[in-house]
């Protein structure tokens, strides 16, 4: 009986440090195994590693593409690569990263919706790949201040913030129409429109053309500028063109061309039309500061700068 009581008493000492080896796998703060979708073990993954070396870009061609896959060689990103899709395909990766808190590189610029929509960062670029932020600068055609100085003080004074553009466009992408995020916005900003239409005299359905290209922020800003037209009783056409016929369009003028666009990226993207219709326009300068492009990752990711992407 002895023997039989020592032994049982060695079963229960043993199994006793069994279960409070176990009780001590945990945190020390009590978090049990599911706390967080990122295990330990993934921590120490590179940040190439956790995204598959891929960067989410748009369509081939683009020019933030092709700055992406020059930043690959530049920085030395030997095992990356730029992953081709559309403006569409690259917000979706990225809404489901988000919606998963996972990590994710896409290739982003402002003014863009996603700026307002998700809490996100354009990562640092010490070799200046992607070049010097730009601005939206606002352009006429040439003789267009004698034709028209009232539609051309307007257009002068007209500015937005990156903060106004991304919730016009975040509006459209929501569901409202181009005509209903205009309107909402300059109902709700009534003192920024007043500023545009200061001694700005009302008109009975005079013409005004604007060139544009088909990219969201240009199809915002454009939409604002035709209601806020449209209220002082301009008859405003809209026209869509490639980037180099909305500049030629503006050099023209008149009936056949366009007498303004409110959407010339400068001094860079636009710098090769700039050069090329000098001579038949006129800069009125930015109606919007602060444009950029980069390698775009959540703010949730400890990287900084595209330097931060290579592996050790």
């Amino acid at each position: 009986m002895k023997k039989f009581t020592t032994a049982f008493l060695a079963v229960f000492m043993v199994l006793g440090l069994a279960l409070a080896g176990c009780g001590n796998s945990g945190s020390d703060d009590g978090s049990n195994e599911n706390s967080g979708s990122d295990s330990d073990s993934s921590s120490s993954e590179s940040v190439g590693e956790k995204v598959d070396y891929t960067i989410t870009g748009i369509d081939p061609g683009a020019g933030v593409v092709k700055n992406s896959q020059k930043a690959v060689e530049e920085y030395g990103l030997d095992k990356w690569n730029v992953k081709t899709s559309s403006g569409s395909a690259m917000t979706a990766e990225l809404d489901k990263a988000f919606k998963n808190k996972k990590p994710i590189v896409v290739t982003g610029w402002k003014p863009h919706w996603m700026f307002s929509k998700y809490d996100l960062k354009i990562l640092k670029d010490p070799k200046k790949v992607f070049g010097e932020s730009e601005a939206i600068h606002t352009v006429v055609t040439k003789g267009y201040k004698s034709e028209n100085p009232n539609a051309y003080k307007f257009l002068d004074q007209f500015k937005m913030s990156m903060e106004d553009l991304n919730s016009v466009m975040l509006s459209i992408q929501d569901g409202k129409s181009k005509a209903e995020a205009a309107k909402a916005w300059i109902k709700d900003h009534p003192d920024k429109v007043k500023a545009w239409e200061k001694d700005v005299e009302k008109v009975d359905g005079k013409n005004i053309r604007l060139a544009y290209v088909a990219w969201a922020s240009a199809i915002a800003s454009n939409n604002v500028v035709k209601v806020a037209l449209e209220d002082l009783g301009y008859k405003v056409e809209l026209k869509q063109l490639a980037a180099g016929a909305m500049w030629s369009a503006v050099s023209k003028g008149g009936d056949s061309g366009a007498d303004a666009t409110v959407c010339a990226w400068l001094p860079i993207t636009h710098a090769d039309y700039q050069k090329q219709y000098k001579d038949d326009v006129k800069d009125l300068g930015a109606n919007l500061e602060g444009v950029k492009l980069g390698l775009t990752v959540p703010e949730y990711m400890d990287v900084d700068s595209i330097e931060d992407l290579k592996s050790e």
